[in-house]
């Protein structure tokens, strides 16, 4: 029997908690795509390529058949990625909730931090200037010769300033002080955080008499509570799908940078009363982080959502909500890397779907071992995007991305 969905204090649901939530993106809808995956029949594939692949979406919606065969197994893509043209992914996700809430706080003003290709302060440039916040991003390291990728979108919509290392290794004081020379003398300075746990129902008008600047600071991969709400939205959005059935067992597999985007899809999975699980491929940090991570996230979210999560799942993988693995292959560049990108040139020629080496790629053969090991459940890939970091790596790395094994 399913559970029961979480009930807070009122009877409230989370179904009424999403409804009565502002959001940035006007639909929490994304297309899901099925794929194929069969044995390859190349000659002599390597480990990496023994698979081959079809998209039965496209190739079915478009009165084929080819794409089914003999002894296949399947999983669907969860197309995040096509959210946006520039900021997409769970970039987008996370500051679905995050971005609508400053707005309502008067925010006039958001600075943020990331690297010199990250994805998470492009999503911020784009949807901040989309909404009318000025955007004031801090980039590590140095500029680069020839902007490319994110690096040139936080450019074109962003105001960018770039840190030295050392000076980004202290992140706070960074941010902070950069904030504090934004908002100039009359202004004042917040943290997104601190926005977060205050009481959520605040005046439309929230700006002082004489329009002085009111400067956020949202951290680095924008990993607060509020963005959770995104993420849950989402599930929400798919345990409506008829592709999936509330009482179905599914097994959501994400690549994990900070971990929020796999705390946000377990939380909502639990809170929704879905018998749904979550692998996160671990990708910036150790798991002893991650579960430290996840334990502060789950420990917010309580407070500032009191009585949605407490009690309503059994934890079983080792006190986590989340099971957190390590990816196929290790992350470093070299040869390694060719054969990462080889996989990536193989996967969107025989699907039409793009991943980057990175992270995307880490989900996408997560999701491969699990279908084919477990015909039992459904294998659902959330597409973070990070599609155009493919560009700041075939900038550094063009000899990778120039020769190599053709699919």
């Amino acid at each position: 029997m399913r559970p029961t969905p979480a009930l807070a204090a009122g009877g409230r649901t989370v179904a009424n908690l999403l409804s009565a939530t502002e959001w940035m993106l006007p639909s929490p809808a994304s297309q899901v795509h099925t794929i194929s995956v069969f044995p390859s029949q190349s000659q002599s594939p390597t480990p990496r390529h023994e698979f081959a692949f079809s998209n039965l979406t496209t190739s079915l919606g478009k009165g084929g058949g080819k794409g089914v065969q003999v002894g296949s197994s399947r999983f669907h893509v969860v197309r995040d990625d096509l959210l946006h043209p520039l900021a997409n992914g769970n970039k987008a996700r996370k500051l679905d909730a995050l971005l609508p809430l400053l707005r309502r706080h008067g925010a006039t003003d958001i600075v943020t931090c990331g690297g010199c290709q990250s994805a998470h302060v492009a999503a911020v440039a784009v949807h901040c200037a989309e909404w009318g916040i000025r955007p004031h991003i801090l980039l590590r390291g140095e500029q680069l010769d020839v902007p490319t990728g994110y690096n040139l979108i936080s450019l074109m919509f962003g105001n960018v300033t770039y840190a030295s290392r050392s000076v980004y290794a202290q992140r706070d004081e960074m941010l902070y002080e950069h904030a504090t020379k934004v908002a100039g003398s009359n202004g004042t300075v917040m943290w997104a955080d601190d926005i977060v746990g205050e009481d959520l129902v605040v005046d439309e008008d929230t700006t002082d008499g004489n329009c002085s600047r009111r400067v956020m600071i949202v951290k680095e991969g924008a990993g607060t509570v509020q963005a959770l709400l995104g993420v849950m939205r989402l599930v929400d959005y798919l345990s409506g799908l008829t592709l999936f059935g509330q009482d179905e067992k599914v097994h959501i597999v994400v690549d994990s940078g900070t971990g929020t985007t796999a705390m946000g899809l377990a939380l909502g999975a639990v809170c929704l009363g879905l018998q749904w699980r979550v692998t996160a491929v671990m990708l910036a940090d150790t798991l002893e982080r991650y579960r430290q991570q996840e334990k502060s996230l789950v420990s917010d979210f309580e407070k500032l959502y009191p009585g949605f999560f407490h009690g309503m799942v059994e934890i079983d993988t080792h006190g986590s909500l989340v099971q957190w693995v390590e990816r196929f292959s290790p992350r470093r560049f070299g040869k390694v890397l060719d054969g990462e990108i080889a996989m990536c040139r193989q996967v969107a020629q025989q699907t039409g779907i793009l991943l980057d080496p990175m992270y995307t790629l880490a989900a996408w053969e997560q999701a491969v071992d699990l279908c084919r090991r477990d015909s039992e459940v459904k294998v659902v890939m959330i597409h973070t995007g990070g599609t155009l970091g493919l560009f700041g790596l075939a900038q550094r790395y063009s000899p990778q991305f120039t020769t190599g094994e053709q699919s």
